[in-house]
Formats: structure tokens, sequence, C-alpha cells
């Protein structure tokens, strides 16, 4: 049987304060692996779509040479 959120959390409230800390704990943890996730995801999905718009022409490039001389200029 399916525990509610606030079965869960009536139960933890009754833990030990060091329990309760160490539950936060992994609680907190398990959100950032899931954040950390979607961020990886994101960026692969940028990656494709830039990688995507270079092969089919659609973006202008520039050399090192290039960036680093306009970087000098606008730097003054």
């Amino acid at each position: 049987m399916l525990l509610s959120l606030a079965d869960i959390e009536q139960q933890a409230k009754q833990l030990p304060a060091d329990e309760r800390a160490r539950l936060a704990e992994a609680l907190f943890e398990s959100l950032k692996d899931d954040s950390l996730h979607a961020i990886q995801t994101a960026w692969w999905r940028e990656i494709e779509k830039r990688v995507a718009a270079y092969d089919r022409g659609d973006v202008e490039i520039f050399s090192a040479a290039q960036v680093f001389t306009e970087a000098r200029r606008l730097n003054r």
C-alpha cells in the first residue's frame, strides 16, 4: 500500500532530529540529480540544434583570430 505525502510527512516528523536532517539531505540530493539530468538534456538539445544549423550553413562562422580581434576592439 502506498503512503500519501501527508502520511510520509507525519511519520518523518516523528523521527529524531538527526534522522530528519539525513532524510532532508537525501531528498534534496535527489532533486539535484533530477535538475542535473534536466540541464544535461537541455545542453545536448542545444548542441544538436547548433550543429544542425552549422551543417545546414544557417550560421555565420568566424575564425578564432577574428573573434579575438573583435574582442580586443570591443575591450578598448
